[in-house]
């Protein structure tokens, strides 16, 4: 990281915050949002749900244990750009490959350091999530306001479409079990008389497929516009919609294609799968003011009481009002009332808006994944 070359973050609102340049040199635009994560910022960069966004991060050291090999959410990098107060010039953990610079480098992520994040988070959370543009091949301050202001609307592309695989693809990898202590893991059924699981990829997260895996099941990715009658020919056990990027009510296509699922396959839905599967039920969708990044969310089991704090990053919600009878909001966030939870029983199908794979934690949901295949089990007589 070279001292002295000048970086700027412009929002489209004409506002303008001055750092370093970090990591690759160039120009980005995209959503400016902020992530309130202690740790995790790998996960962060490779989480496809990222895709065209300027990530701000509130926590004001980043890079401090490096890079891996292992902790990559997805095979590249999807966010536009990378924002912090201060990157960390020394390294120090055992699991590290290398430095945070590097790697953004490496992936041609463009950064900027040095940047005061504390007035730019309340910044976006006055006035909300906007596009804005990340200058660090030495442009003008006039070069970045302008850039950010013609930016492209992320919210009206297709980027499910950008982020799903193209084929199909059997994944087997486990998570490694000393990182989940009190998981339920079972790898003891012979192949064949595992659960068959099939996840439709909107942006999914290797940990997702890897705690479906360490459970047990035979797990199939497929491409976001898989047709409902091709997954029903191969007759999975269950289905999950992953999480991913962009705005819910762009994809009736999609949602089309979960109607011909729901009530013939159990379904769990995370994320973008959760508002998804709520528009599928008849639900409708909103754009939040600055949305849920991070992994200290408390959400409340309406059905139990018990609250987990909680890993999300999302940008729209589903509307608790108009889901029609028999379908129930099952969990709420404690911070604004929002939806984070669904279930129709009659229909074998429940969704939550949260991460419960939430690689670097907490793990408090983890056990969401066990709902899931003992609905699974149930539908196949276990």
């Amino acid at each position: 990281m070279a001292d002295g070359e000048a970086a700027c973050l412009a929002l489209a609102d004409g506002t303008l915050w001055r750092g370093m340049a970090w990591g690759a040199r160039g120009r980005r635009t995209g959503e400016v949002v902020f992530n309130t994560c202690i740790t995790g910022y790998q996960e962060v960069l490779t989480d496809p749900s990222y895709c065209r966004q300027i990530v701000v991060m509130t926590a004001p050291h980043i890079g401090n244990t490096g890079v891996n090999d292992d902790d990559d959410e997805s095979d590249r990098a999807w966010v536009a750009g990378f924002a912090v107060r201060q990157a960390s010039r020394s390294v120090s953990s055992w699991r590290a490959a290398g430095p945070l610079d590097e790697y953004l480098c490496r992936r041609d992520i463009v950064g900027i350091t040095g940047l005061d994040t504390r007035p730019l988070v309340h910044h976006l959370r006055d006035h909300g999530a906007m596009h804005g543009a990340l200058v660090s091949d030495g442009g003008g301050l006039e070069d970045a306001v302008a850039l950010a202001r013609s930016a492209p609307d992320i919210n009206a592309m297709d980027l499910v479409g950008e982020v799903s695989c193209k084929a199909p693809y059997v994944w087997s990898e486990r998570a490694d079990a000393a990182w989940y202590p009190l998981a339920d893991f079972d790898d003891d059924e012979p192949i064949l008389a595992r659960p068959h699981v099939l996840v439709f990829d909107f942006g999914v997260k290797r940990n997702t497929l890897r705690l479906l895996a360490s459970r047990g099941c035979r797990v199939t990715v497929v491409p976001a516009r898989t047709p409902a009658d091709v997954v029903l020919s191969v007759a999975p056990d269950g289905v999950l919609l992953s999480n991913g990027p962009g705005d819910p009510a762009r994809l009736g296509d999609v949602i089309e294609i979960i109607r011909g699922l729901v009530g013939r396959v159990p379904v769990f839905g995370i994320c973008l799968g959760h508002q998804l599967l709520g528009s599928a039920l008849g639900g409708t969708t909103y754009k939040l003011k600055f949305g849920h990044r991070g992994g200290n969310q408390p959400v409340r089991d309406e059905r139990t009481g018990a609250v987990a704090i909680s890993s999300h990053n999302h940008g729209f919600a589903l509307a608790a009002e108009g889901l029609p009878e028999g379908v129930a909001v099952t969990h709420v966030n404690l911070n604004d009332g929002c939806v984070e939870g669904l279930a129709a029983p009659h229909l074998r199908a429940f969704s939550v808006q949260y991460h419960p794979e939430a690689a670097p934690g907490p793990h408090d949901a983890a056990g969401l994944f066990g709902e899931f295949l003992a609905m699974v089990g149930n539908g196949r007589g276990g």
